[in-house]
């Protein structure tokens, strides 16, 4: 996507000194360059679109414009049409606040007490088109705001195979390509392949979006997935 250039990132969080943080981390970084920074969510929104823009680090609490509406904005109603990536900047004060910005599109989220290193692989990881999804943190916040369990049985939805299927739901569930190739007996290169498929099969963004698809469609629930 990026070829030899930078990833071009624009920090978007109303804090200087956060802000400041952020950049002394990410300038030290090879193949990571910060090209903007944004005190609340229009202005992230105006610099996305006027910059060649790789990933947006957006924290949700901003003046004026919110961080979940800047969101829903960058990358379009549809989720799909941008090939920004949104990584979400959080406290966890306000899980609500989570769930909203994945449903928007975003790629992921960070607590904003994140190591460098965590904060420089988010970056990495998100540009690469993976979602930045810890396991315990997802469950988390969709267990809380996703759907009760169906009375029926979910069906599989039409457009996929029964392995792609089995993918899904795995993947629902915070599982690693890794961890899902074990437990399918599949090589690991065939998983990245049916979770490739999968995401244009469904006109999904990236994994995140696959995990909210699935929570809200009942293909996984708490309790039950």
């Amino acid at each position: 996507m990026n070829g030899q250039r930078p990833l071009r990132v624009v920090l978007a969080d109303d804090h200087d000194l956060v802000r400041a943080g952020f950049r002394v981390i990410l300038g030290t970084e090879p193949g990571i360059e910060v090209v903007g920074e944004a005190r609340d969510g229009a202005e992230a929104v105006e610099l996305a679109a006027r910059l060649e823009v790789d990933v947006v680090l957006m924290d949700v609490q901003m003046p004026g414009l919110d961080g979940l509406e800047a969101t829903r904005r960058i990358l379009g109603s549809a989720g799909c049409a941008s090939p920004v990536k949104v990584v979400i900047l959080t406290t966890f004060d306000r899980e609500d606040y989570l769930f909203e910005a994945l449903r928007a599109g975003a790629s992921g989220f960070l607590l904003k007490n994140a190591s460098p290193e965590d904060l420089v692989e988010s970056v990495r990881v998100v540009a690469r088109g993976d979602a930045l999804l810890s396991p315990e943190v997802t469950r988390r916040v969709i267990a809380r705001f996703s759907a009760p369990a169906p009375a029926e049985p979910v069906r599989r939805p039409p457009e996929l195979t029964d392995r792609e299927f089995e993918v899904l739901v795995l993947l629902a569930r915070g599982v690693s390509n890794a961890e899902i190739a074990s437990a399918l007996h599949l090589g690991e290169t065939t998983v990245k392949t049916h979770v490739s498929r999968i995401l244009a099969k469904l006109g999904l963004r990236d994994r995140t979006q696959a995990v909210v698809f699935a929570y809200e469609h009942g293909i996984v629930t708490p309790g039950r997935g």
